[in-house]
């Protein structure tokens, strides 16, 4: 789930970035799962619909980009049974973040027959998490095959392979593109309307495997893309300090937090009047005044800073002294005195140590659905071995963007999905962010998604109460679940 952008930004965003255990790479797996598919047959209610389905855990021996075996990856996918033309069933590919982590969060959190259900009090004690029916799964109307990159879950790379051959944007993608071709041909399953779903750093691969399905010789094109967390641009939200535009598209975050903890001065409007409100300042009186810099005149510079007081909860002299900025990082730590403010989720707060680094209090929202998860492999996916599915980021530091070594570079992320858009006039991508996500935040989404060039009529956003895993509140689950299913039925 984690995204970690690069060596200079690192250190904010380490969700679940520790270094994998040392099992070897090439550690041998369930012989089962090796072998042959674990496959297990179950019944679930789905939007209202009962859903025969089995649920498959099974391994597939992928190609590296020059066509040798490379990676056996192990997926778990979940058909339903009874379906009428299997062949036309639409199938959904969903992976988390990273640069590399298993897809245990997103199931367990959002897509899976199963899920763990989060109350909606965040001081509420993780003993009180609980395993439900996930009602909400798009089962009713799509098959879902979970993807673990090379190095995460039970997907290894062959031996003789480098694990960190894999760690790049392309290489990266490519493993998952190949799997996605290797298992539709195998399954019977290309001429299945494919739709992928990615989540933080899972968004930049789910834009790269889009643009490499779509240059295969043999085409394997996708019906849509759903990005969760958006990471496409990220240069506007990692803050740099002299960069206005991520100051600017971080506001409505900001004042969407303060909202939630009573800091802010709505003047008794709604939350999506309040918000609407912060955004149009935020992209017009806010981003003129920080283009300005020293050259705003006193009686301007005071409006602003009061204005952002109103907005965020932070004291207008704070913003006097710091030329009407301040980072997310910071804000965490300031709208509280001695608590922290959650990096993954807001809405959650916890003691700010004086000294070193201190732990995201939002951390129990992943750390919740990884525990839950190997107790479900075992007990409901049949998988006796579990302490070999590797659920940790393995990469510590050289993730390579695919960018050059220069100071001019880009973060071409956008235009691999322009490319898509472009050769085919039937695909459709929707963007997903939670409003309390410090991370990825909603005002970058509304940047990308503006500026992109993209059609616009095929092209939706929404956002959530929530953060990184907006999904963790019941509503906002319920919400992006239709959504998603909207996107897949109104093809």
């Amino acid at each position: 789930m984690t995204l970690r952008i690069a060596t200079a930004v690192a250190a904010i965003l380490p969700i679940l970035a520790s270094i994998a255990p040392a099992a070897a790479q090439n550690s041998a797996l369930h012989d089962d799962i090796a072998t042959r598919p674990v496959v297990t047959v179950h019944q679930g209610v789905f939007n209202g619909k009962r859903v025969a389905y089995q649920a498959s855990v099974e391994a597939i021996v992928v190609a590296d980009a020059a066509g040798k075996p490379a990676v056996r990856m192990v997926d778990i996918a979940y058909t339903a049974e009874k379906t009428g033309d299997r062949a036309q069933r639409p199938v959904i590919f969903a992976f988390n973040g990273g640069p590399i982590t298993p897809s245990d969060v997103i199931q367990m959190g959002m897509l899976g027959p199963k899920r763990v259900a989060i109350p909606d009090d965040v001081t509420a004690s993780p003993s009180t998490y609980k395993v439900v029916d996930n009602i909400y799964a798009p089962l009713d109307v799509a098959d879902i095959v979970f993807i673990d990159p090379a190095s995460t879950g039970f997907s290894r790379v062959l031996d003789g392979v480098d694990p960190k051959s894999y760690f790049s944007v392309p290489a990266d993608a490519q493993q998952v593109a190949q799997f996605i071709a290797d298992w539709s041909r195998k399954h019977g399953r290309l001429a299945s309307p494919k739709y992928v779903i990615g989540e933080s750093y899972g968004t930049i691969r789910a834009a790269a495997v889009a643009d490499q399905l779509e240059k295969m010789p043999t085409p394997v094109p996708l019906s849509g893309v759903v990005l969760i967390g958006q990471a496409l641009n990220i240069i506007e939200f990692s803050q740099r300090p002299a960069n206005i535009i991520s100051y600017a598209v971080s506001l409505p975050t900001l004042a969407a937090i303060a909202w939630g903890h009573g800091k802010a001065n709505a003047r008794g409007k709604t939350f999506d009047d309040f918000e609407s409100e912060v955004w149009l300042f935020a992209r017009t009186d806010y981003l003129t005044a920080l283009f300005r810099g020293t050259k705003l005149p006193d009686d301007a510079r005071h409006a602003i800073a009061q204005k952002l007081e109103d907005y965020t909860g932070i004291p207008a002299a704070f913003y006097l002294a710091n030329n009407l900025q301040i980072s997310k990082e910071r804000y965490r730590r300031e709208l509280f005195k001695g608590r922290l403010l959650g990096m993954i989720d807001a809405r959650y707060a916890g003691p700010n140590p004086a000294s070193g680094p201190a732990p995201d209090p939002a951390g129990v929202i992943p750390k919740a659905y990884e525990g839950a998860f190997k107790t479900y492999l075992h007990d409901d996916l049949k998988i006796d071995d579990v302490d070999d599915y590797g659920t940790k980021d393995p990469v510590d530091e050289g993730w390579n963007y695919g960018g050059a070594a220069s100071p001019f570079s880009d973060w071409p992320f956008p235009t691999l999905l322009t490319n898509v858009f472009a050769a085919d006039p039937k695909f459709r991508l929707m963007v997903m962010n939670g409003y309390e996500d410090t991370q990825t935040t909603v005002g970058a989404a509304q940047y990308l998604v503006d500026r992109s060039g993209w059609p616009a009529d095929r092209v939706s956003i929404h956002f959530y109460q929530g953060g990184h895993t907006a999904y963790s509140v019941e509503d906002s689950l319920r919400r992006m679940t239709s959504d998603i299913r909207a996107l897949i039925t109104k093809r």
